[in-house]
């Protein structure tokens, strides 16, 4: 039973990787503009990643509106002006799988997640070193580090290769800091589990040394609201208020609709999702590798 299962899931996944990979190519044009007004991003192709603004290094939220739509404009978005929502569509069951037990869940808990591989109806976030004045700028490559994570419950990021191998968690709201080393004209997506709906504030720190010799960083905070009950207004107003240790914020209200997998997604994995339901998340990291700080 579990040799046929995994045969349905890898015929299930090979049009999925496939996608993946033609849809981490891109390009990104020079000079695009920052929009400063509020925006709430709960579909369609997100990245974070670095640019200069007025000559000073600055991570920003890149709100890929042109991939979705020929007519849209793509932008880059202050993170403090935007909230990426995670709405219940999200909603997966952690597998009842030893190779998942990173999760720290019970099997059958339901959690939100946003996607390695793009769902239509799920913001696909992700981040990027491909700003023009960044490639031409940046020594080699960048290091993302997740610093802290305020919110009701945990965050884990983690990637997995296209082959079934072992999750690669990268961030862990639980665990100290881990850099991650992202090399120049990367593009790269991730699967970014929450364990509860609420208000998450992500903090996130990009360092880089400049082919001048000289080095720069940014700290900012990334804004989620996790759940379709959970209030996007709330997630603007919260506030950073702790170092390290992370406090809880807002607590959406429990969903009155069915959870555990969409419908959609059980329709077409069928047996496939019951033996390694996560395993849907497959794509290339392409560029994306760790890198232990002295």
């Amino acid at each position: 039973m579990r040799t046929l299962l995994t045969g349905l899931l890898a015929l299930a996944l090979w049009p999925a990787a496939a996608h993946a990979q033609a849809e981490l190519d891109q390009r990104i044009d020079k000079g695009q503009a920052i929009v400063r007004d509020r925006a709430v991003l709960a579909s369609g192709h997100v990245d974070i990643g670095p640019r200069f603004v007025d000559g000073r290094w600055t991570l920003l939220v890149h709100d890929d509106a042109a991939k979705a739509d020929p007519d849209g404009t793509s932008v880059w978005r202050p993170t403090e002006q935007t909230v990426l929502q995670v709405r219940d569509e999200a909603i997966l069951r952690i597998p009842d799988d030893p190779a998942y037990a990173f999760l720290r869940g019970k099997p059958g808990t339901d959690v939100h997640v946003v996607p390695q591989t793009q769902n239509p109806d799920v913001v696909w976030v992700g981040w990027n070193t491909q700003d023009p004045e960044v490639m031409e700028t940046i020594d080699r490559g960048v290091t993302m580090t997740m610093t802290g994570v305020q919110g009701p419950g945990e965050l884990i990021v983690y990637l997995q290769s296209g082959d079934f191998a072992e999750p690669d968690v990268l961030w862990d709201s639980a665990a100290k800091p881990a850099p991650v080393w992202v090399d120049v004209n990367t593009h790269t997506h991730a699967n970014w589990v929450f364990s509860k709906p609420g208000v998450y504030l992500v903090r996130v720190r990009i360092d880089a040394e400049l082919v001048d010799g000289r080095t720069v960083s940014d700290t900012r905070v990334l804004r989620f609201a996790v759940g379709s009950r959970t209030s996007t207004d709330e997630a603007f107003a919260a506030a950073w208020t702790t170092r390290d240790a992370p406090r809880k914020t807002t607590t959406a209200a429990p969903s009155e609709e069915p959870s555990g997998f969409p419908l959609g997604v059980l329709l077409a994995v069928a047996a496939a999702a019951l033996a390694a339901g996560f395993a849907l998340m497959v794509a290339r990291g392409r560029g994306a590798k760790r890198r232990a700080r002295a």
